[in-house]
């Protein structure tokens, strides 16, 4: 029973930092990375669908990304959906390939993003801590049940406290990994 709940609590927890990662990866930073498109959707045959399942998206070098539609016919929708991303960026098609440069980013946009990310990291940890109260919360209530000891109880809370400490460090240390990488210039 204790077992079930802190491997629940867990599932939670990891599937937090992992949802704080791929927001924290869609994040624009001064580098060009496939990630940044993710988000984008396109107008395929009548339906919005993401960008890569549309092109291929490749970095060309620190500030330059390429998308190469697979199919001819969708290189001005491809190129009018990452201009109408609000991601900021202008597309430069050739052809089949479309390029897109990023800009460099302010001092100002830089400092923006970085509360943009630690606003993100907060409500993270707040996820990680209400997994940790929901798991205590369902041992309080097995302790009230008569199905577990005192002692059980005890265990179970300073185990759940050790697992929440392991993923709040998680999260922090993307935070100050993407602060980083937001400030680098």
């Amino acid at each position: 029973m204790i077992a079930d709940i802190k491997k629940d609590a867990e599932q939670r927890m990891h599937k937090t930092v992992d949802a704080l990662k791929d927001e924290l990866k869609r994040m624009r930073t001064g580098r060009a990375h496939a990630g940044l498109l993710e988000s984008v959707r396109v107008e395929y045959y009548g339906t919005q669908v993401p960008i890569k399942q549309t092109a291929n998206i490749t970095v060309e070098d620190a500030r330059t990304l390429v998308v190469t539609p697979w199919e001819k016919q969708i290189v001005s929708a491809v190129e009018k959906a990452i201009l109408n991303s609000g991601l900021g960026l202008n597309p430069v098609t050739a052809g089949t390939v479309i390029r897109v440069p990023l800009p460099p980013m302010t001092e100002e946009r830089r400092k923006e993003l970085v509360k943009v990310v630690r606003h993100s990291a907060e409500t993270g940890r707040v996820a990680v801590r209400a997994a940790r109260r929901e798991a205590l919360a369902d041992v309080k209530d097995l302790l009230k049940e008569k199905l577990i000891t005192e002692d059980e109880e005890r265990k179970a809370e300073v185990e759940t406290q050790k697992l929440t400490d392991k993923y709040i460090a998680q999260v922090d240390a993307l935070l100050k990994e993407k602060e980083a990488e937001i400030m680098e210039v």
